[in-house]
């Protein structure tokens, strides 16, 4: 994926969240651009106060991701996927949103207030999926966020789930 498609990316999850935030809890979020590495991802006004993005998108897996974003898909990729299939969503949602959690856990920012949104990315999982296995989430203390939300789907229809 080249920089320009990941922050595109970036910049629609953004703005599906902000529309959701706001439509839920009735406060504005406004003003979006790209940060460059070592701050969250976007910045924006919330409530006329800056906060930073740090946006990610949960596909599953690599060879999910791959499929997904229509890449050319090796022999290894393709036996992958059909492994994949034959494992239980759940045990696969639960694993995926747990590495990525893992992962920016460990990461630091030059921020003072920012914000983790994942956005579901993998159409075999809903946001009634992750509501149903919030108790196996595994959540840290020690997150650099304030916050940590899901986006149930790539285009923002089934809402938004605060996860700490």
């Amino acid at each position: 994926m080249s920089q320009y498609e990941k922050r595109q990316l970036e910049h629609e999850a953004a703005k599906l969240f902000m529309r959701r935030y706001e439509a839920e809890f009735g406060v504005t979020m406004r003003h979006i651009w790209h940060n460059e590495p070592r701050k969250p991802d976007v910045t924006c006004y919330f409530d006329s106060q800056k906060l930073d993005l740090e946006i990610a998108h949960l596909y599953g897996s690599e060879e999910e991701a791959m499929h997904m974003l229509g890449r050319e898909l090796s022999d290894h990729t393709r036996e992958a996927l059909v492994h994949l299939q034959q494992t239980p969503p759940d045990h696969r949602l639960l694993e995926a949103l747990n590495t990525l959690l893992v992962n920016k856990a460990q990461k630091s920012y030059h921020s003072q207030r920012v914000w983790l949104v994942i956005r579901n990315a993998n159409p075999l999982w809903t946001r009634q999926d992750f509501e149903d296995h919030q108790q196996y989430i595994q959540l840290s203390a020690n997150y650099p966020f304030e916050q940590i939300w899901l986006l149930g789907d790539m285009q923002g229809e089934s809402g938004i789930l605060q996860l700490y």
